[in-house]
């Protein structure tokens, strides 16, 4: 897939661009409408696309915890036996909660954990199914009030009797901005994992006391021009971290719903360094 293509996806995903004027650029770099047409549904993400990771050995509910502007829904998954476990909030990306962050919410409770994927959508009726009107919606909420309902996850987690206190995270694109900023703002987090996430400023940096994982596409230029700032001072606030980036990957190189820029080499090594990420400091 020409890259100028990709880009131009992330772009109108991001940005975001009005849909119109995302097919008419398609065209002009396609060629004609016809081949545009034919590339779309390479490029948008297709949940038929997506792995499913089964819940026949896993306990899961959808529970509510109270938010800024009301009720946040978010869905649990952890394995079957009772016990106390070991907690990691899943951030989904600009779409909402959706059936690929519940299955990566799943991927994590098979590694062990207690896992709770908040929806930052909950205030404005949930996900909507139209994926444009989801990020719509995104522009809608106020950036303070997404972080409190996440901090506010934090908060409720210990109120559970299958959480043993110690708690991580992993976002996912907006979902890994967010682990940034939770990084910064949730003094009792142990380890915060952030794929292909915006940076938080340099001087937010010395309150983030925990442990740092960042995962980044070498292809991703406008999210990977944040990474020489947040490494220095990482490195000046002698934070532990580790920072990977996967040769030939794009942004969204991990969302396996997103056929021209899932990597899965790149997605399954990012994975199994997570889930060894938190085996180090959550268990």
């Amino acid at each position: 897939m020409d890259q100028q293509i990709i880009n131009l996806y992330d772009e109108y995903t991001h940005k975001p661009l009005k849909r119109s004027e995302f097919i008419r650029r398609l065209v002009l770099l396609t060629g004609s409408t016809a081949a545009a047409m034919a590339i779309l549904p390479l490029i948008e993400v297709n949940a038929a696309h997506a792995a499913v990771t089964p819940a026949d050995d896993l306990f899961t509910e959808r529970i509510t915890y109270p938010g800024i502007n009301g009720d946040m829904q978010a869905y649990v998954a952890r394995p079957k036996a009772e016990g106390k476990y070991a907690a990691v909030v899943v951030i989904h990306e600009n779409r909402g909660l959706n059936a690929h962050i519940e299955d990566v919410t799943r991927r994590a409770a098979n590694a062990g954990y207690l896992a709770i994927a908040p929806n930052a959508l909950s205030s404005l009726g949930g996900t909507p199914a139209n994926e444009d009107e989801a990020r719509t919606k995104f522009q809608q909420l106020k950036e303070e009030d997404s972080l409190r309902n996440f901090i506010n996850a934090f908060t409720y987690l210990p109120t559970r009797k299958d959480c043993n206190g110690k708690m991580g995270c992993v976002g996912f694109c907006w979902g890994g901005g967010m682990a940034n900023s939770l990084a910064v703002n949730v003094p009792d987090l142990k380890a915060a994992v952030a794929f292909y996430g915006r940076q938080p400023n340099a001087a937010d940096v010395p309150k983030i006391k925990a442990a740092v994982q960042l995962h980044y596409g070498a292809l991703d230029e406008r999210i990977d021009a944040g990474i020489p700032a947040y490494e220095a001072a990482l490195k000046q606030n002698n934070i532990p971290y580790e920072l990977y980036v996967y040769e030939g990957a794009n942004h969204a190189f991990h969302n396996d719903t997103a056929p021209t820029r899932y990597n899965e080499a790149a997605a399954k090594l990012a994975w199994k360094r997570t889930l060894d990420f938190f085996a180090k400091y959550l268990k």
